[in-house]
């Protein structure tokens, strides 16, 4: 059973863009860190941030990957609102592969944030047991309103097949 069909394999380039209706504001980072157990006064007191070299508060460094902050999505099946390619390869589970970040700066309260999904690959390889699985890559770039980087995130997600490849 090969799972990299020719609707699969099509999906290789496919993109989606998000972009925030609003700045990020102060609140959002404070939150955030509050959120992620994350006390860390850069979040929350604009003396101390601004002693540290910053502008002012900012955010925890994930927070921009967190699309479901600002990308105004509806819920999932699982209740998850952030981006997902809403895969279904039939006869598979989903394993996440893992996630490779780049921060370029800190998330300032002012930065409405874009963020632009790609699909940049999708490879076929078979498990030590004999199952097929696709390997999904992703990539992310997020950006501010001036287009100035804030951060990347490649992420691998894996479809391993249920049965044995063929």
């Amino acid at each position: 059973m090969s799972l990299l069909t020719e609707e699969v394999r099509a999906l290789e380039g496919r993109t989606a863009v998000y972009t925030a209706p609003e700045p990020m504001g102060a609140a959002a980072g404070r939150y955030f860190g509050l959120a992620i157990g994350d006390d860390n006064p850069l979040y929350s007191d604009p003396d101390f941030a601004r002693a540290q070299g910053l502008a002012g508060v900012t955010a925890p460094l994930t927070l921009v990957c967190e699309t479901n902050q600002y990308a105004g999505l509806p819920m999932d099946h699982e209740g998850y609102a952030g981006h997902t390619w809403g895969l279904d390869i039939p006869g598979t589970r989903q394993v996440r592969g893992g996630n490779r970040y780049v921060f370029h700066r800190r998330i300032r309260p002012d930065d409405v944030v874009t963020a632009t999904w790609r699909i940049a690959s999708v490879t076929e390889k078979v498990t030590g047991s004999g199952s097929p699985m696709l390997v999904i890559g992703s990539t992310a770039t997020y950006t501010n309103q001036d287009g100035e980087a804030l951060a990347e995130n490649a992420e691998t997600i894996i479809f391993v097949g249920l049965g044995p490849a063929s």
